[in-house]
Formats: structure tokens, C-alpha cells, sequence
């Protein structure tokens, strides 16, 4: 009878012990290496929607144009594109194209023109060292690099690596 209740024990401490290594190891992965967040706004539709999470790394810390990024500003917690990097000049046109470097920006997975907002931002604006230029991909309305101007490379928390649609979850 002792030696069942010894055995038991046993069985719960290791039970414990793996189920404290395996907690262990989800915070540090997704405590430091990976991050999850919701899309609380429809600034990246239709690729991504309100809603839906996002899953994203954290130890990169090299982006170019094109990735898609989770950053922090004012508190809060954005998502955009990045369609420029540092030594490169931005200008929103009159005619609300984008370019970069003097060359209008063909972007086909871009459905919406991308209107300047006013006074926030003037251009042509030459990106510094350790600034990036993020839009939303639904470009009218987002709030972005046109609201708040260039995004340094420390707000940045990550780049998006992966999409859970609120329908499937």
C-alpha cells in the first residue's frame, strides 16, 4: 500500500516537472522569440483583417520593402507594410501614388490610392539611418508613416510570420 502511494507521488512530481518544463518553454518561445497579436483595425485589408491574429518574430532586426510588421507607437500597437528603408526618399504624389527614389511604385496587391495626410508628414522625405516608412495596405484612413512620419527600427517589434483567420479559430 505504501509503495503504491510512493509510486503515485512520484508519477504527480514528475507530471508536474514536465508540465512546468513544457510552460517553461512556451514563455521564453513566445516570450521572446515569437509574439502574438490581434489586428484590432482594417488597415491591412484585405490581406489581413480586424480581428484576426498575427504571429510574429522578434529577433530580426534587419526588414526590407514588402514585410509586413507589428510596431509600437504612442502606446499602442500597429500593424503596416514597409515600403521603404533607410537612404531611401518617399514622396506621396498629388496624384496619391507612392514613390520612392523618383520612381512611382507598382504595387498589385494594393487596391486603394495613397492619399497624403495633411500637414503630418513633408515630402520628399530622405529615411535616416535606423528609419523605415510603413503604410497600411488599405491606404485610405490608416493610421501609418503619413500620420505619424518615419518608424524607427527600435519600434519595431517584429515581422509578421503567419495569419489565423478569426473564422477558423
Amino acid at each position: 500500500m505504501r509503495k503504491r502511494m510512493n509510486e503515485r507521488k512520484r508519477a504527480l512530481r514528475e507530471l508536474a516537472t514536465k508540465f512546468l518544463t513544457l510552460l517553461a518553454f512556451f514563455g521564453i518561445v513566445f516570450g521572446v522569440v515569437f509574439g502574438i497579436t490581434p489586428m484590432r483595425n482594417q488597415d491591412m485589408m484585405p490581406k489581413i483583417s480586424a480581428g484576426d491574429l498575427m504571429v510574429y518574430e522578434r529577433l530580426g532586426n534587419s526588414w526590407i520593402s514588402g514585410d509586413v510588421v507589428v510596431w509600437k507607437k504612442e502606446g499602442k500597437t500597429y500593424t503596416g507594410r514597409i515600403v521603404a528603408v533607410p537612404g531611401d526618399q518617399v514622396k506621396i504624389t498629388e496624384e496619391e501614388s507612392l514613390e520612392i527614389n523618383g520612381s512611382v511604385v507598382a504595387e498589385s496587391n494594393i487596391f486603394y490610392k495613397t492619399p497624403a495626410y495633411e500637414g503630418a508628414v513633408a515630402y520628399p522625405l530622405t529615411l535616416s539611418s535606423g528609419e523605415y516608412f510603413v503604410l497600411g495596405d488599405f491606404r485610405e484612413g490608416a493610421k501609418d508613416s503619413r500620420y505619424f512620419g518615419p518608424i524607427e527600427r527600435k519600434e519595431i517589434k517584429g515581422k509578421v510570420l503567419v495569419v489565423l483567420r478569426r473564422k477558423e479559430i
